[in-house]
C-alpha cells in the first residue's frame, strides 16, 4: 500500500480537485446507505408487532438531537399509523427508502464521475512522461536495453496499472470509507459487540495478507517474460528477410512458442492466487457474520446488551455491509500488488540517470546562423564500458569550411569520435570543442542545432515526403522544402508519386529505393542548414547510379560548411581537405589524399586493396 500512495503522491496532484469531490460522495454515499438501512428497523417491528411503544413529541430541549429525532421519527409514523392504517404507514416507509436509495445511488455515481478522469489521466501522464524520458535518454542507456523490451514497459506495463492498480483506486476511495463510518454506527448501536467484530477483522487481514504475499514478486517475473515477447517479435520483424533466406522459420517459432509458453505458465500461478481472494474473503467473512450472529445473540438472550431484536437485525445489516468493501479491498490490494510490479519496471526508466545534462551555466550561441563552426579534439580518450578504450588521445582540428574524412577498417574508432562531437556520447578524458567552447559548456539543444546528419543508414518516419523534410525545422517554407529537394536530387522522383509531397513513404521509407531514401536524408539536412554537417558512410550501401546522383547532392550540402566525413568508398572522399586513417582507436595518418599515398602506409594499402 505505501507503493500505491507514492504512486498517488507522484501522479495524482494535478487531480486533487478529483480526489477531494470523490472522497466527499463516498462519504455522502455511506451515510445514505446507513439511513436507507435504518428504515427496516421500523418496518421489520410493524411487519412483526415487536415494539408496541407510543412515542410523544419531543423539542430540541427534552433531550439529545439523536434521541429526539428517533423519537419524532416514530412519533410521525404512530400518527400515520393511526390516521391512515398500518398498510399505509409501511407503504411511506417503503416509498422513503426507494428515495433514500435514489439518493444514495446518484452519490455513488457522481463519485466514479470524478474518479473516472483522474484514473485515466494518471494513466496517460505515465505514458507521457515514459515517451518524454526515452526521448531525453542518451543512446548509451539502449545499447544495454531490448528495443522489445523498452516498448513492452510502455505498453505492457502502463496497460497493467491501467488494468489492476487505477480499475481498484475507485474501491481505495469508497470501501475505506464505508467501513469507517459502518464501524462508526456499529459503535454507536453495541460498543461491546463491535469490540469483538475489531478483533475478528484483523485475524482474517493477516491470513488474507499471507496468501498474496508473493503476487507481486511473481507479477514482476511475469512482466519481464512479456518483455522478451515482445523483444523476440521486435526483432523478427526487423530481421524478417534474413529469418526466411536462412530458412530460420522453425527456429524462431520454436523459440517464440518456448518464451509465450513460459509466460502462460506464469501467468496462470498469478491469476490463480489472484483468484483465490474472492472464495477466501467470502469464506472468511461468512465465519465472522456466524460469529457475530452467535455472540451478539448471545448477548441479547441474556438481557446483557440494550439491543432488542430489530436493532440486531440492523446491526447485522451494516457488518454484513462491511463484508462486501471488505472483498473488494482484499481484490483490490491483490490487484495493486500485480501493479506495483508494473511500476518498478516503469520507473527503471522513469528513474534512470541521463548523464548529458546542460552545463549549470550554458554559454550562449553565436547570432548569426551562417557562420562556419570550428572543431577541435584536445587528447579525446573514450570507453563505452570503462575498462577497454575504443579512442585514444585523438587530436583533431577541423577549420571552418574545411572537408576532413576519417577512414580505416570497420571497429577503428571512427563512428565512435564522430558521435561525440553532439554530445550522444561524453569523453572520458580530453575535451571536444566548437568554436573554443568544450561541447559540455553548451545546451545541449543549442549544440546539436548547430549540426546536420546524414547517416548510412536513412532513418525516415512513416510519414509524407513533406513531413520528413521538414522534420525537426519548424515554419519551412514550401518554397524553401522544395529548394533543398532540388538540391537533393529529390524532387523529380517526390513530383512522380500521386500526391507529390503528400505522399505517404510508408514504415522507415519502405517504399522508396536506398538512393531515394538517403537523397531525402539530405534534402532534410539541407533545409536545417546547419553549420557543421556529420556525414557517415552515406554512399556506401548505394548502387553505382544512386552514389552518383547522392554524392552530387552532397558535394552541394557539405559547400561552405564545417564538415566531417566517414567513408569506406575512398574515390567519393580524394578531395577531402584533411584525411585521416584511424586503427585501433588511434589517428595513425593524416594528410590529403596524395600526400597519404606516397606515404605508402595504412591509407594506400585501403586504396590498393579498393582497385582490386
Amino acid at each position: 500500500m505505501t507503493d500505491f500512495l507514492q504512486l498517488l503522491r507522484r501522479f495524482a496532484l494535478p487531480y486533487k480537485w478529483n480526489i477531494v469531490w470523490s472522497v466527499v460522495f463516498n462519504i455522502l454515499t455511506a451515510f445514505l446507505t446507513l439511513f436507507s438501512f435504518a428504515f427496516i428497523t421500523p418496518i421489520l417491528e410493524m411487519l412483526f408487532h415487536i415494539s408496541d411503544a407510543r412515542y410523544n413529541y419531543m423539542s430540541l430541549e427534552d433531550g439529545d438531537m439523536k434521541d429526539v429525532i428517533i423519537n419524532n421519527f416514530y412519533y410521525y409514523n404512530g400518527q400515520i399509523v393511526e390516521q391512515y392504517g398500518s398498510a399505509t404507514a409501511l407503504g411511506c416507509l417503503a416509498l422513503i427508502l426507494v428515495v433514500m436509495t435514489m439518493f444514495k445511488t446518484c452519490s455513488a455515481y457522481l463519485s466514479d464521475f470524478f474518479t473516472i478522469p483522474m484514473r485515466n489521466g494518471i494513466v496517460r501522464d505515465i505514458r507521457d512522461s515514459m515517451y518524454a524520458k526515452i526521448l531525453t535518454l542518451p543512446i548509451g542507456f539502449f545499447t544495454n536495453e531490448r528495443k522489445g523490451d523498452v516498448i513492452a514497459r510502455l505498453t505492457g506495463d502502463v496497460n497493467q496499472i491501467e488494468s489492476s492498480v487505477m480499475s481498484s483506486i475507485n474501491m481505495l476511495f469508497k470501501n475505506p470509507v464505508m467501513i469507517i463510518v459502518c464501524l462508526g454506527m456499529m459503535i454507536v448501536i453495541s460498543w461491546q459487540l463491535t469490540l469483538f467484530v475489531f478483533v475478528l477483522l484483523p485475524i482474517a487481514g493477516t491470513i488474507m495478507g499471507k496468501v498474496g504475499k508473493r503476487l507481486k514478486r511473481k507479477s514482476l517475473k511475469a512482466q519481464q517474460m512479456f518483455g522478451q515477447v515482445l523483444s523476440t517479435t521486435e526483432e523478427t520483424l526487423s530481421g524478417l528477410r534474413i529469418v526466411k533466406a536462412f530458412n530460420a522459420e522453425k527456429k524462431m517459432d520454436a523459440r517464440f512458442r518456448g518464451e509465450t509458453g513460459a509466460y502462460l505458465r506464469m501467468s496462470n500461478s498469478i491469476e490463480r492466487r489472484q483468484s483465490l481472494a474472492h472464495p477466501m474473503s467470502e469464506f472468511l467473512g461468512t465465519i465472522a457474520i456466524a460469529i457475530v450472529l452467535w455472540f451478539g445473540g448471545s448477548l441479547i438472550l441474556s438481557g446483557k446488551s440494550s439491543m432488542d431484536a430489530a436493532m440486531f437485525i440492523y446491526y447485522l445489516v451494516i457488518f454484513y455491509s462491511i463484508i462486501n468493501p471488505a472483498k473488494d479491498l482484499s481484490k483490490a490490494t491483490y490487484s495493486i500488488q500485480k501493479g506495483m510490479a508494473s511500476l518498478e519496471r516503469i520507473d527503471m526508466i522513469l528513474n534512470a540517470v541521463n548523464p548529458i545534462q546542460d552545463a549549470t551555466s550554458p554559454v550562449d550561441l553565436p547570432a548569426d546562423a551562417s557562420r562556419k563552426s570550428h572543431i577541435r579534439l584536445r587528447d579525446v580518450c573514450f570507453s563505452y564500458d570503462g575498462e577497454v578504450q575504443v579512442l585514444k588521445n585523438i587530436n583533431l582540428e577541423v577549420k571552418p569550411g574545411q572537408t576532413v574524412a576519417l577512414v580505416g577498417q570497420s571497429g577503428s574508432g571512427k563512428s565512435t569520435l564522430v558521435d561525440l562531437i553532439p554530445r550522444f556520447w561524453d569523453v572520458d578524458s580530453g575535451s571536444v570543442e566548437i568554436d573554443g567552447h568544450d561541447v559540455r559548456q553548451y545546451r545541449v539543444g543549442d549544440l546539436r542545432s548547430l549540426m546536420g546528419n546524414v547517416n548510412q543508414e536513412a532513418i525516415l518516419f512513416n510519414d509524407t515526403f513533406l513531413n520528413n523534410i521538414t522534420f525537426g525545422v519548424e515554419s519551412a517554407t514550401m518554397e524553401e522544402v522544395i529548394a533543398a529537394a532540388r538540391i537533393a536530387n529529390a524532387h523529380d522522383f517526390i513530383m512522380a508519386t500521386p500526391d507529390g509531397y503528400q505522399t505517404n513513404i510508408g514504415d522507415r521509407g519502405c517504399r522508396l529505393s536506398g538512393g531515394q531514401r538517403q537523397r531525402i536524408s539530405i534534402a532534410r539536412a539541407i533545409l536545417k542548414n546547419p553549420s557543421i554537417l556529420i556525414l557517415d558512410e552515406a554512399t556506401s550501401a548505394l548502387d553505382t547510379e544512386s552514389e552518383r546522383l547522392v554524392q552530387e547532392a552532397l558535394e552541394r550540402l557539405m559547400k561552405n560548411r564545417t564538415t566531417v566525413v566517414i567513408a569506406h568508398r575512398l574515390s567519393t572522399i580524394v578531395n577531402a581537405d584533411e584525411i585521416c586513417v584511424m586503427h585501433e582507436g588511434e589517428i595513425v595518418e593524416r594528410g590529403t589524399h596524395a600526400q597519404l599515398i606516397a606515404l605508402g602506409g595504412h591509407y594506400r594499402r585501403l586504396v590498393e586493396m579498393q582497385q582490386v
